[in-house]
């Protein structure tokens, strides 16, 4: 009888807050829903890479990387934009002192680091699994200039959606991972599908490779030397975080590369996956983001078991999920069926789409979770780690998830 009581009061108060969060709910299943569609979009441009995946062995190593990225160093940027929202610091401006010009500063400076250390990584990682694939030029050619192009036009998304959810009063922390998520996967592909054919085209690669690294070696230099404080360490304790959530990427990406031919036979698949990577990503990390503002402004404290307002926001996550996984589902089925990509077939993908995504849903909680307050229990801030740590290890996993769900349906 007790135990049932207890129940009962937790449903009563995961229900008024739910009532108390109508705004925030509304605001995420806005932003998730163009998520999962813009998602879509950039599987569809996947799926038509699938022969220039077959030509260029190798490249989806770098693919899931290279969007993770993206997503990794303009999501936290987008993390700290909201927290300066929340204590009342945020203020666009042009001056070097200004918070949210420091902050915006750093992502420049960690995006051509990283795109750098992805070209690097990715052909270290290819030779490690025996999978002889394009070179190391190539490689450098590809992430690099595929992370100027998409890095270039998602910052300026980035500080417009900041500037629109400060004049209209939202909560970026409920929309900005989703919508910058979902910029990242319709920009990046495309950016690194031009990028691949330049590598075709004789003494053009081996030389604006070299021009992308010098360019990309000054970035660094000048983000680890940078003369503005709250930038420079933002770089440096941003830098090691996301050369791991890198690494985790590129092993999803050899995960796909050894399952190519599943998506091969089904490309449907293909058009399914930025999508369901981005929402189990999304997810993670509008908790990741609502966390890290509770941390700062002391309204949760940093326990190994969760308090109950973040218990609370635990709920939100998953009442998110089921419509958006069963939408992607139908969405990816209807979308392959009209431009003629093979599907397993309707119910196949919604199931699939269901138990992969509630699954890595699940997981990806825990790690938001003990991410942030990890982090701040060693003195770091949570916005910088929080979001990388949950979309790489989340794409990993997701990546996992998503194989093997295909495998027990008996699809592969």
């Amino acid at each position: 009888m007790r135990l049932y009581k207890e129940f009962w009061l937790l449903c009563k108060k995961t229900w008024n807050f739910w009532r108390q969060e109508k705004t925030s709910l509304e605001q995420g299943f806005i932003a998730l829903g163009i998520c999962s569609l813009g998602g879509l979009v950039a599987g569809l441009a996947l799926g038509a890479m699938v022969k220039r995946l077959e030509l260029l062995p190798g490249l989806i190593i770098l693919i899931p990387a290279a969007i993770g990225m993206r997503g990794n160093v303009f999501g936290a940027l987008g993390s700290r934009l909201g927290t300066l929202q929340h204590m009342g610091l945020f203020r666009l401006s042009r001056t070097r002192q200004e918070l949210s010009y420091q902050n915006a500063h750093a992502s420049l400076h960690l995006t051509l680091a990283t795109a750098l250390y992805l070209g690097i990584m990715a052909k270290i990682v290819a030779l490690a699994f025996g999978i002889k694939g394009i070179s190391l030029i190539e490689f450098l050619l590809i992430s690099i200039l595929g992370g100027v192009i998409s890095g270039t036009v998602i910052f300026f998304f980035t500080l417009l959606l900041a500037l629109v959810c400060y004049r209209r009063q939202w909560d970026m922390d409920n929309i900005s991972a989703p919508l910058i998520t979902v910029a990242g996967d319709a920009v990046t592909i495309p950016s690194l599908y031009l990028a691949s054919l330049l590598v075709e085209i004789p003494w053009v690669t081996p030389l604006l490779s070299l021009f992308l690294c010098l360019i990309s070696f000054w970035g660094i230099a000048s983000g680890f030397r940078d003369d503005l404080l709250i930038s420079r360490r933002i770089f440096r304790e941003s830098l090691p975080v996301l050369a791991l959530a890198g690494l985790i990427d590129l092993f999803a990406g050899t995960t796909l590369e050894h399952r190519l031919q599943i998506f091969i036979s089904f490309p449907a698949l293909l058009v399914i996956l930025p999508s369901f990577l981005e929402d189990v990503g999304a997810l993670g990390s509008i908790l990741a983001a609502r966390l890290a503002s509770k941390l700062h402004l002391g309204i949760i404290s940093p326990q190994n078991l969760p308090d109950l307002p973040a218990l609370l926001d635990f709920t939100m996550i998953l009442l998110f999920a089921a419509p958006v996984f069963s939408i992607l589902g139908i969405s990816a089925h209807l979308v392959g069926y009209f431009v003629g990509l093979k599907s397993p077939g309707l119910g196949y993908l919604l199931f699939i789409s269901l138990l992969a995504g509630y699954s890595s849903t699940i997981i990806a909680l825990f790690v938001a979770y003990y991410a942030a307050i990890a982090t701040f229990r060693y003195g770091l801030d949570p916005d910088n780690h929080g979001i990388p740590i949950v979309t790489s290890t989340m794409d990993f996993l997701g990546v996992l998830s998503l194989i093997l769900t295909i495998m027990l349906l008996g699809v592969a």
